[in-house]
């Protein structure tokens, strides 16, 4: 997959910006059992994220983050390195979240993101419509999560 850059820094990219087609990678982002216990311990606390013991009993044969972590990881990326720092404005959602293969201690998740669709609000001409496909790949080129985000975007200001 060819990777495509920017035109314009993230504090100066606008709805216009986003090009149907353009792929990005960001990243990597390492976790380690420290972090994958402290997340799960607060937010997801089953066996096979918090205790190596029970969960190297477990169908995944050892400690595994919480599918909600790796989703922070890969937000996380978006929000540092893809998502204006100017014209993002909200999303409306997420849809075909899937975790596709376990994350483990020790991996280094990269967000792959590419643009899949690009369109001017019908009701509102100072923003548009951004779809993207996020998916987080591991360091051995693994898709270990992926889902479709739609974000709102300004319009860059007339001049």
């Amino acid at each position: 997959m060819a990777l495509s850059t920017f035109s314009a820094p993230i504090g100066d990219r606008w709805f216009e910006d986003y090009v149907v087609g353009a792929a990005y990678e960001f990243g990597p982002t390492a976790l380690t059992e420290a972090d994958i216990v402290g997340f799960a311990r607060l937010y997801d606390p089953q066996d096979m994220h918090v205790d190596a013991a029970l969960a190297a009993k477990s169908a995944f044969g050892g400690l595994i983050a919480s599918g909600w972590q790796t989703v922070g990881v890969l937000m996380r990326l978006a929000v540092d390195h893809y998502l204006s720092h100017v014209a993002s404005i909200v999303s409306p959602g997420v849809d075909e979240l899937r975790w596709l293969k376990p994350v483990r201690p020790g991996d280094a998740l990269t967000l792959r993101v590419t643009t899949l669709e690009s369109r001017p609000s019908a009701s509102r001409p100072d923003r548009g419509l951004v779809l993207s496909r996020l998916e987080g790949v591991n360091q051995d080129g693994e898709i270990v999560c992926s889902m479709k985000a739609m974000n709102l975007m300004l319009r860059r200001p007339a001049a």
